[in-house]
């Protein structure tokens, strides 16, 4: 009886012992898989945004900005109208509003990461809709592109400094539908019907976008019908990712380039 029982135990501590060095074959097995790249970012900057998603979140800001200043670029020596209304010339230019105007861009990066880290099949329904906006709008500053007359700033104190930089910097183009708007909304939508992040932030984030509404009001860099438009687009775009089997083509695609990337999961 007692040999049966040691028999048992050398047995059993053969099969852990098997077990053990199986696991550790698997491991190597994927880091084979990975590429040197992938180690490095799972150690790093995928703590913060997971690699599943990290290239189509920087693909987001590279369309939008080379829609923004491309349009800039092809429509440099086009007509361009003026959607002013009796509301935008009467509405007090205030420099101090650039404060929330500039702010918004650290808003965005925020809430884009955010969004990023939620389940995939929602941050690329989102992501769907977002790239979507911004053809929108490229078609709208080709198609109807706008300008508006800008105040002159006057002061030397900070607002002042950044006005004149944001005038000098950003020209008085592509303001229709306003991509600042559209963005900013499209931070809200994205978790306003995410249960894991708080209710605080949820209404933190639909105010702030407000503000930035109001911020692009009272700089003078878009008159209020850019608003609506922007708001609205960024609806219809949301709503067509997340309502379409639009978004699984984009995560078929990014799983390719994923997977040339950081290799095998």
């Amino acid at each position: 009886m007692w040999l049966s029982r040691k028999t048992i135990m050398i047995f059993s501590g053969r099969k852990n012992r098997d077990k053990g060095n199986s696991t550790m074959r698997d491991k190597r097995d994927n880091m084979k898989d990975k590429t040197g790249f992938a180690i490095w970012y799972e150690k790093t900057v995928g703590k913060l945004i997971p690699k599943q998603t990290v290239i189509s979140l920087i693909s987001c800001f590279v369309l939008n900005s080379v829609i923004y200043t491309g349009t800039q670029i092809l429509m440099k020596n086009a007509k361009h109208y003026d959607l002013s209304t009796k509301f935008d010339k009467e509405l007090p230019f205030v420099k101090e509003w650039i404060y929330v105007y500039l702010i918004c861009f650290a808003f965005w990066a925020v809430n884009y990461i955010m969004i990023s880290r939620t389940k995939n099949e929602h941050w690329y329904k989102f992501a769907t809709g977002d790239y979507l906006s911004r053809i929108i709008c490229g078609v709208f500053f080709i198609l109807l592109p706008t300008t508006n007359a800008r105040p002159e700033v006057t002061g030397n104190g900070l607002s002042s400094i950044l006005m004149r930089f944001i005038y000098t910097v950003d020209p008085a183009t592509d303001l229709f539908p306003s991509i600042h708007c559209l963005v900013s909304w499209m931070c809200f939508i994205g978790i306003r019907k995410q249960k894991h992040i708080p209710a605080w932030y949820k209404a933190f984030s639909a105010v702030f976008a407000i503000m930035v509404f109001a911020s692009t009001q009272f700089t003078k860099q878009h008159y209020i019908v850019d608003v609506f438009a922007g708001v609205a687009i960024a609806e219809l775009s949301y709503f067509i990712g997340t309502h379409t089997d639009l978004y699984k083509k984009i995560w078929k695609m990014f799983d390719k380039v994923n997977y040339i990337v950081f290799g095998r999961e």
